[in-house]
């Protein structure tokens, strides 16, 4: 892999953004790693892909290596990213033969092109060979180019927002003082601080907060489990999921338009979460308390929620009731209507 040259416009200069980085004029980073990791392997999980002879399916990514950052100079956003990716996809036979293997993608970078990206899928060597990994290097294949194009969409459309944002005089506001330093031996960018969050955009944001009720017929204890069960969320929302069912976990669904973290776990009793839709301003999150009363027969469920923002507020009524009751009610037979 070739190295930078002095000529080339992303040899950096250290440099710190302070106060007088008016319209951007010096370098500003954003760490992008932290996030990038959780949305691959949210892409990758569950991809799947089937003929007449059965059905391939992602099903752990195992390594996720590398960095991403994205760098703004004079109004310009510039990304950097390079990745190693590792997984293991199954596959089961018309006849219900299982079979297992490996996917990995050694060069997801800036400097690749996706029709250039190398996708090495291999049967594992105690696996008895099948038509069905051709299906998955053709296919699957396919599916995985796709899932990491959208990546790189995501990291210039939803990672980006709030680094570029015009003020009353029309200067731009920096939004990092972290430093970035070129690394002479490879070509990426790291921060000061790889794990460090994205730095909080500094706006402030018209919020609301407001509160949905409905009841379910189902109890308490089977109704958490919904929202915190992998597979169940996976059910309802008919798409793969990424989902940490504990307190500080993580969660990832509706393709990636719905993620946060659990703030804190009362079994059977209340959620609280940080919880956003992909597009509001970076880093920014509304917070969810879900409490689960007992109704003898039925669970009523409260949601009440904090910070939405206030545009926001019937897309995300809208939202929990389409997404959320409406479909746990038609998966699971929880008493679903029309809303």
């Amino acid at each position: 892999m070739a190295k930078w040259g002095e000529g080339d416009p992303r040899w950096i200069v250290e440099e710190r953004a302070d106060a007088t980085n008016v319209n951007n004029w010096h370098w500003t980073e954003r760490d992008a790693t932290n996030w990038s990791s959780d949305k691959l392997k949210a892409l990758l999980l569950g991809l799947s892909v089937e003929n007449e002879e059965g059905s391939c399916e992602v099903t752990e990514v195992s390594k996720v290596e590398g960095e991403a950052s994205i760098n703004n100079r004079k109004g310009k956003l510039i990304f950097f990213y390079e990745w190693n990716l590792k997984a293991t996809w199954t596959a089961v036979s018309k006849a219900g033969i299982k079979y297992k293997g490996t996917i990995e993608v050694p060069n997801l970078s800036d400097e690749n092109d996706m029709e250039d990206l190398d996708i090495g899928v291999s049967l594992n060597k105690d696996e008895p060979e099948t038509p069905l990994t051709n299906l998955m290097r053709t296919k699957g294949a396919d599916k995985i180019r796709e899932a990491l194009g959208s990546y790189v969409g995501y990291l210039k459309s939803e990672f980006t927002q709030g680094m570029i944002l015009p003020t009353a005089n029309g200067m731009a506001k920096v939004q990092s003082t972290s430093q970035s330093k070129a690394k002479l031996n490879k070509t990426q960018i790291s921060s000061s601080s790889s794990s460090a969050a994205p730095v909080n955009t500094g706006v402030k944001i018209p919020t609301c907060k407001f509160s949905i009720r409905e009841k379910f017929l189902t109890s308490p204890a089977d109704l958490f489990r919904v929202f915190v069960n992998q597979e169940m969320i996976q059910a309802f929302t008919h798409a793969p999921a990424m989902v940490e069912g504990e307190k500080g976990g993580k969660f990832r669904l509706l393709d990636g338009n719905v993620f946060g973290e659990f703030s804190e776990l009362v079994p059977d009793e209340k959620i609280v979460m940080k919880w956003r839709y992909n597009n509001w301003p970076c880093e920014h999150y509304a917070t969810i308390t879900m409490t689960f009363m007992d109704r003898s027969s039925e669970t009523e469920l409260k949601v009440d929620c904090r910070g939405v923002p206030e545009n926001e507020e019937e897309r995300t009524k809208e939202g929990w009731k389409r997404y959320y009751f409406e479909a746990i009610k038609q998966t699971f037979g929880y008493g679903a209507r029309l809303f």
